[in-house]
Parts: C-alpha cells; structure tokens; sequence
C-alpha cells in the first residue's frame, strides 16, 4: 500500500524559505510522477510542482524562480524548497503521486495522496 507522509511546513516571514519533504513507501515501480498541490480556504486546489521520473519538471507560474521540486530517488522523497515566500503562498500543501501522467499539474492524474502539511507566510 503506496503512503506519502508531508513534512517541513511551519510559520515564516514573508521573504522566509522553508523545505517541505513527502516521504513515499509502498511504491513497486521505477516510473512515477510526483507533484505538489496546494489549497487555501474557499480556493481550489492547485497544482505548485511536478516531477516525473524521465526527470521532466513543471511549476506553476506563480512560483518560478522561488520554488524548486526534486526528489532523491535513493531515499524515495520528494522535496519542494520554497524561497522568497510571499503571503499568498499560505496553503495546506499536499504531495501526489501515480504511475504515469500526462499533465503534471492537473490533480485529476494523480491516484495517491498526502495527508498534507500547513505552510503559513505573514507579511
């Protein structure tokens, strides 16, 4: 049985960094793809990051070049390191994954989910 446990999230300071972690077990395959979502109160859930294991990687364009996505095979974890943090990045941050996608992004293509991790930026 595939589970994804978030961690890393907190309260920082806009400009503030944080690393968030998606610890995966239970994966039997050499191809993936993994993403992170995220949804504040009141908002749908949006696709942040996504990396698959041709190494193909896409961001959302709210986060290029403060977010970077990248997963170390070794120890089956995907990291999302979060830079220059603004208040509207504030959002329950989920980790996805599947066995194959198309879209990255889209939460429609992804099967295996996280419980979450709260990030919280004040200005």
């Amino acid at each position: 049985q595939v589970q994804l446990v978030e961690s890393g999230g907190g309260s920082v300071q806009a400009g503030g960094s944080l690393r968030l972690s998606c610890a995966a077990s239970g994966w039997a395959y050499q191809s993936y793809c993994m993403a992170w979502f995220r949804q504040s109160p009141g908002e749908e859930r949006e696709g942040v990051a996504g990396i698959n294991s041709d190494g193909y990687i896409s961001y959302t364009d709210s986060v290029k070049g403060r977010f970077t996505i990248s997963r170390d095979n070794a120890l089956d974890t995907l990291y999302l390191q979060m830079n220059s943090l603004k208040p509207e990045d504030t959002a329950m941050y989920y980790c996805a994954m599947t066995f194959w996608c198309l879209q990255r992004l889209d939460e429609n293509e992804y099967n295996h989910w996280g419980q979450g991790t709260q990030v919280t930026v004040s200005s």
